[in-house]
């Protein structure tokens, strides 16, 4: 049996769309005959970057606020890893926070 995953990750609202497109190339998203599914909100984000950071926005020290979305997304167990990793490659930030969640739900077979 496939095990499946949910990608939970966030993003700043102008990034949005190029990261799920690099994603869902790496196979998330795909749920029976559809794919590129997710589920988007809007948010606002905080951090602050502390020594020897490089952050993609603000300055060190600093607490900045960043308009982002909260999107969510199932992974395909085999996929994981590439997903994961076009995630990372197309996130702007230096560490993009997500989380990987196992589903209780197995897919339904195909008849």
């Amino acid at each position: 049996m496939m095990s499946l995953f949910q990608l939970v990750f966030y993003v700043p609202s102008g990034y949005a769309e190029e990261v799920k497109h690099a994603v869902f190339c790496a196979g998330a998203g795909r749920v029976g005959n559809y794919d590129q599914c997710c589920w988007e909100t809007e948010g606002r984000g905080q951090f602050r970057p502390l020594a020897g950071s490089q952050p993609f926005l603000g300055e060190e020290n600093t607490l900045e606020y960043v308009a982002e979305k909260r999107i969510e997304m199932v992974v395909d167990g085999r996929c994981v890893d590439g997903v994961i990793n076009a995630l990372r490659r197309a996130h702007p930030y230096e560490e993009p926070a997500f989380s990987l969640l196992p589903l209780s739900n197995p897919p339904k077979e195909k008849e």
